[in-house]
């Protein structure tokens, strides 16, 4: 059994990797050299949607710690 496993994973192994490089070379798209402005720009974009993501991920935080609150309080008396 030992054997078998070995052979069908050296087999799986370099199956995909040769199948890959042959088809991504050829649907590879050609380069396209960015200026700085552009990588910045691009830059920028991407950290205005992670700021984005990071302030409705607070906004979610910031419900449960009030509902957390206010339970503390019920269960407090106060």
């Amino acid at each position: 059994m030992t054997a078998q496993k070995e052979g069908t994973s050296a087999k799986g192994a370099a199956g995909p990797q040769g199948t890959a490089t042959e088809s991504g070379d050829a649907k590879r798209k050609a380069w396209i050299k960015k200026t700085p402005v552009e990588i910045i720009l691009e830059q920028v974009k991407k950290q205005e949607e992670k700021v984005s993501g990071l302030k409705i991920e607070l906004a979610k935080e910031e419900r449960e710690l009030e509902k957390m609150r206010k339970a503390t309080q019920l269960l407090s008396g106060n």
